[in-house]
């Protein structure tokens, strides 16, 4: 036989079992998720009402309900975004235009580049390594307390290695045509980036922002960590109030030894799902009509 005919005939052999390989990796995955999900659902959908969001929590499983995790993780994300996305935007503006300077010394690009570095690298830190920082510095230092600002503080930390991130790809991704023509037209630096790039780029700069927010809605370490509380009956009114959130709330509900305790655990956990895909979903809309406008 020909070496080389068996060497391709090895090498197709070798394709088709990788691609039915991944593809049953695929499957089982799959096959997880839906008997994950259809617990939850024969679990916690008798569970939902409109009471069951809009009571306080309670001892009793049968009136218990999620209003103040629900406000509180509103509160905190709201505040995270507020914190973030300006602190998130314009560090990628200046790693991506003014950091190296007109003319870059050796010295500028090689501490620019040790800053990108790290930002990459916080990145991928544990989310409890953040909630041990806020509680240390946000909690004690600052003497904010267990309160929401506290918690927004730390998950605004987390979530802005990736905004950085995505918002300098954002910008890369603008043809650099642009900004060539707008140079053209007399418009100066600060003009090209504000009226030029920024719009273009958009789109990509509020998913990353969306997909984090909804990254830091589904944490509970950092918030325990900061102090949340898992029994709040008032809903919170200032920043400095204390809170809870649903991550926690559902953490607490499912150490609880009482079976019906687990089933309000699962129909807050459906809650939840709801809000990450709401999330997820207006992150995928805002891309697809930034894509449509941007023509280049």
């Amino acid at each position: 036989m020909n070496p080389v005919a068996a060497r391709r005939r090895l090498r197709r052999r070798l394709d088709a079992a990788s691609h039915w390989l991944f593809f049953l990796a695929i499957l089982a995955a799959l096959a997880v998720l839906a008997v994950l999900l259809w617990d939850l659902l024969a679990t916690g959908l008798p569970r939902l009402s409109w009471s069951f969001l809009t009571s306080h929590a309670s001892r009793f499983a049968d009136r218990t309900g999620i209003l103040a995790p629900l406000v509180g993780s509103f509160y905190v994300i709201v505040l995270t975004a507020a914190f973030a996305l300006p602190v998130g935007v314009a560090t990628a503006v200046f790693l991506e235009f003014y950091a190296e300077g007109d003319r870059p010394s050796p010295l500028r690009q090689s501490l620019t580049q040790f800053l990108k570095l790290n930002i990459d690298n916080l990145a991928g830190v544990p989310s409890i390594v953040y909630g041990l920082f806020g509680l240390a510095f946000f909690v004690r230092w600052m003497q904010f307390g267990r309160s929401i600002l506290a918690a927004a503080l730390t998950l605004a930390l987390m979530v802005l290695p990736v905004i950085i991130v995505n918002t300098r790809e954002a910008i890369r991704a603008v043809p650099p045509s642009l900004a060539h023509g707008a140079y053209a037209l007399g418009a100066s630096k600060t003009q090209v980036i504000f009226t030029v790039i920024l719009p273009a780029a958009l789109g990509g700069i509020l998913t990353a922002t969306i997909l984090s927010v909804s990254r830091a809605l589904g944490e509970s370490a950092p918030l325990l960590a900061v102090g949340a509380w898992v029994y709040v009956t008032s809903l919170p009114r200032t920043p400095l109030d204390s809170f809870t959130v649903l991550p926690v709330q559902i953490y607490y509900w499912a150490g609880m030894p009482q079976k019906a305790f687990r089933e309000v655990a699962s129909a807050g956990i459906l809650v939840l799902l709801a809000l990450l895909l709401s999330l997820n979903g207006i992150a995928i809309w805002l891309r697809n009509k930034y894509q449509k406008k941007a023509e280049w």
